[in-house]
């Protein structure tokens, strides 16, 4: 998101003055040798903006700490339901329990193919597939914007320490990868519908309880 405003002067640049009254004409500002082209009023070809996008304009809306935290902690809460995480489209026929949870050597690995090798045997073949398949052209001027094609958003691996992993995933279409403490409710519920597909190590899960479900004052 990045501030954007318009030039104080835009569209006043003009030596457009209004001829006044009883010339049985409109009153509106016309141009000098302009054969009585207007100007400047911005009910006018090259006039001003009444009211233009402002620079100063405070887009970023801030939420409060706490309710952001309850938000964060919703959504790792909705990575537990199964019934969520297939409704949000992911494939896991074949997956045997939800949340899926891995042991910490997860965090060493270093080669994409041992990354898909250790998705495969969680039983998300049909996960990566899917979202492998799912690339296309995105609608409308986002095309043409560096951002023409889109891919649907696979699983989410968080581990407590990133060791080398996230480089080695980062070749897999839709994988993301992002240590515990640097969490947040994008990654868990993207496009605000909450039930990622979520792989948790076992040193993520012990320090979810220091980092979201301690102290809550």
């Amino acid at each position: 998101i990045q501030p954007q405003g318009r030039d104080p002067m835009a569209g006043k640049k003009t030596s457009a003055e209004s001829r006044g009254t009883g010339m049985g004409i409109s009153r509106i500002p016309r141009t000098k040798g302009g054969g009585g082209k207007a100007g400047f009023a911005p009910s006018t070809v090259g006039g001003r903006q009444p009211h233009p996008p402002k620079a100063e304009k405070k887009i970023i809306k801030n939420i409060p700490r706490k309710e952001a935290r309850l938000a964060l902690c919703s959504a790792i809460a909705a990575t537990a339901s199964k019934e969520n995480v297939a409704s949000r489209g992911h494939k896991i026929e074949k997956v045997l329990q939800i949340p899926i949870i891995v042991i910490d050597s997860i965090e060493n690995l270093s080669k994409t193919s041992e990354v898909e090798t250790t998705l495969t045997s969680l039983g998300l073949i049909s996960e990566l597939d899917r979202v492998k398949n799912s690339r296309r052209i995105r609608a409308g001027k986002g095309k043409r914007r560096g951002r023409k094609m889109k891919i649907a958003v696979g699983p989410l691996i968080v581990v407590e320490n990133n060791k080398g992993i996230s480089k080695a995933a980062s070749n897999i279409p839709g994988v993301d990868v992002v240590e515990v403490n640097n969490l947040n409710t994008e990654m868990l519920a993207p496009g605000t519908t909450p039930g990622r597909l979520t792989l948790w190590s076992i040193g993520a899960i012990k320090q979810l309880d220091t980092l979201y479900y301690g102290d809550q004052d």
